[in-house]
C-alpha cells in the first residue's frame, strides 16, 4: 500500500508530547514548575482534524500540567499522561473506537515510542526523531517536532482524504 493510501485510511492520530508537539525542551521554574513550547499552527492542524470528524488523542510517558490545557485549546478526544507502554493502550483505544490499525497513526520521536511506532498503520517520525524511531516509519516529516510538523501531518491526512478544501470553507 502506497503512502496516500495510509494516510486516507487515519481515522485517529496518537500524538507524543514531548519532542512532538513541542520542541523538546522542558524549562522548570524556580517553583519547580514545568514549562513548554507549543507551536500555534500544530494546534491549527489538530483542531482541523477535530472539524473534519478525524479523532486525536495524546499520550506520552511524563505527565504534566501543561498538557492539558493546551489540549483543551485544540479539542482532542483525550490525554493519556504517565504511560509507561504507549503500545500497551493501541488495543484498547482500537476497541473504543472501532478501529484497526490501519485507521491509526502515531507521531513520535524517541525510544520510548518505538513499541507504538511498530504497530500502528501509519508510523510517523518528526524530522529530528533518533534513528531508531525514523528507520521504523512510513514517514519522515519536514518540519521539527514542536515545530509544525504535527500540521504536516494534520494536512496530508486531510488532503489524502478530500477534506483539506471543506475545512478551509469556513476561514474563506
Amino acid at each position: 500500500m502506497n503512502l496516500k493510501e495510509k494516510f486516507k485510511k487515519i481515522r485517529l492520530l496518537l500524538l507524543d508530547v514531548d519532542g512532538v508537539l513541542t520542541d523538546g525542551r522542558i524549562i522548570y521554574d524556580s517553583h519547580g514548575r514545568d514549562l513548554k513550547f507549543f507551536d500555534v499552527h500544530d494546534g491549527m492542524g489538530v483542531y482541523l482534524l477535530k472539524k473534519a470528524g478525524i479523532l486525536t488523542i495524546l499520550i506520552t510517558a511524563k505527565g504534566s500540567r501543561t498538557i492539558k490545557p493546551r489540549a483543551l485549546d485544540m479539542r482532542v478526544e483525550a490525554v493519556l499522561q504517565d504511560v509507561p507502554s504507549k503500545a500497551a493502550v493501541l488495543e484498547g483505544l482500537m476497541k473504543k473506537y472501532k478501529l484497526n490499525k490501519s485507521n491509526v497513526c502515531f507521531v513520535g520521536d524517541d525510544l520510548v515510542d518505538l513499541g507504538l511506532m511498530k504497530r500502528v498503520g501509519l508510523a510517523v517520525a518528526v524530522a529530528n526523531a533518533c534513528p531508531e524511531i525514523k528507520k521504523v516509519s512510513h514517514y519522515i516529516t519536514k518540519r521539527y517536532g514542536g515545530r509544525g510538523a504535527v500540521r504536516e501531518v494534520a494536512e496530508l491526512i486531510l488532503k489524502s482524504q478530500n477534506k483539506w478544501r471543506i475545512v478551509l470553507k469556513p476561514y474563506l
